[in-house]
């Protein structure tokens, strides 16, 4: 049996879903090949937030699963919604690579460098809040479009791209999708977790599978379902699935979407879970940040540890300072 892989049709998209489809093809001993699905996210314009932010970006893929045109999906785990979708398990969270935002700005330039009034473009309301409340004096301008449409707004950074507008003098993408398409050669600064945290979930990828194929299920254990439920348990890395987990939890507790102002970041260092958080005014003038761990390393253990930190965040003030529907 081929296992057919559902994915987006970005460049970086393909790029991911080609690197989760070798490994599960390497330990399961089986073909594989990329199913291309256009998701909303892909065809509306506009910003993600007026978009409605969760889910635009996996809501496709999903119903390509369910309606078996394919049998399983690579998600950036950053996009998912955080509520389960019926019928589906995320069977896989490969090993994490970079967290971090990265700076990719003209002549070199290092955010401090940056002169009063530049023109820094990101399409997230979580990097623009980070970014102005470290710079207030930068124009911050909301962008959309791929990896190599955003590096073609920043002089010197289009590659051969003839018709790039260059009307920018910075954007802020993750590193981990810069890493996987070979571009952090345009990278002038990585932003450490106390200057911008990431959004839950980033530089993690996401495989989900109809729930009958996932790992563990009866029925998944034999034959070609059984083959693929064994190369997806492989490919899951614990410590990456446990830091998800708490960084989610603080989503789901602040019933805040993926589009919101709110960073978080959990890692295990030895016994313990580590996870620290922080919800954003858009306009950077204020925020709360709060931080804690737990030795409960479970997935119950990391969900509480989730949950604590955003209730500490909603006893400082978060819902004052940003539109959370937890406050309402």
């Amino acid at each position: 049996m081929t296992v057919r892989i559902g994915t987006r049709a970005s460049k970086l998209a393909l790029t991911q879903s080609q690197q989760a489809a070798d490994q599960l093809a390497a330990v399961g001993g089986f073909p594989v090949e990329l199913v291309r699905i256009k998701t909303e996210g892909d065809v509306r314009t506009g910003s993600l937030s007026q978009m409605g932010g969760t889910g635009v970006f996996v809501a496709a893929l999903r119903d390509a699963l369910l309606e078996n045109a394919c049998d399983v999906a690579v998600h950036s785990l950053k996009d998912l919604p955080t509520g389960s979708a019926p019928g589906l398990t995320i069977a896989a969270t490969p090993k994490r690579v970079d967290v971090r935002d990265a700076l990719c700005a003209r002549d070199g330039l290092k955010l401090a460098d940056l002169p009063a009034g530049a023109k820094v473009g990101t399409g997230s309301p979580r990097r623009a809040a980070q970014l102005r409340a470290a710079r207030p004096d930068l124009d911050v301008v909301d962008i959309r479009g791929n990896v190599d449409t955003r590096l073609g707004r920043v002089p010197g950074l289009a590659g051969n791209a003839e018709d790039a507008p260059g009307d920018l003098d910075a954007v802020v993408l993750a590193a981990a999708g810069l890493e996987r398409i070979s571009r952090l050669d345009v990278v002038t600064e990585f932003f450490e977790t106390d200057v911008m945290l990431p959004a839950p979930g980033q530089g993690s990828l996401a495989i989900e599978c109809r729930t009958a194929d996932a790992p563990g299920q009866s029925g998944s254990g034999e034959g070609s379902q059984g083959a693929l439920a064994q190369a997806l348990a492989a490919l899951n890395d614990e410590d990456t699935r446990l830091a998800v987990t708490a960084e989610r939890a603080v989503l789901a507790r602040l019933e805040a979407g993926c589009a919101a102002p709110v960073g978080a970041y959990a890692y295990r260092k030895g016994s313990m879970l580590y996870l620290e958080a922080v919800v954003c005014a858009v306009d950077g003038s204020k925020s709360v940040r709060e931080k804690k761990a737990t030795d409960g390393l479970t997935k119950v253990g990391a969900t509480l540890l989730g949950i604590e930190v955003a209730e500490l965040l909603l006893a400082a003030g978060a819902a004052d300072i940003t539109d959370l529907a937890a406050s309402r």
